[in-house]
């Protein structure tokens, strides 16, 4: 999944620099370079964050399914 993690990046930072155009026309090139960096960063961290919340799903799952073959209620 590595390059789909680097296309979510650079997805994020034309966002930010589409959203940087639209606030400030007229933005500079110093401007625009600074929301790439935080729109690539942003994204980064937030596809982080959904890995981590997935993972931790994933951890509930398997705990509650070994919960229920170790208690059965039949």
């Amino acid at each position: 999944m590595g390059l789909l993690d680097e296309v979510g990046k650079i997805a994020g930072a034309v966002a930010a620099v589409e959203a940087a155009e639209k606030v400030d026309p007229e933005a500079g090139l110093l401007t625009k370079g600074v929301a790439a960096v935080a729109g690539f960063e942003g994204a980064g961290a937030l596809e982080s964050l959904v890995e981590k919340k997935d993972g931790e799903k994933q951890d509930d799952a398997d705990n509650a399914q070994a919960t229920d073959d170790t208690n059965p209620q039949a």
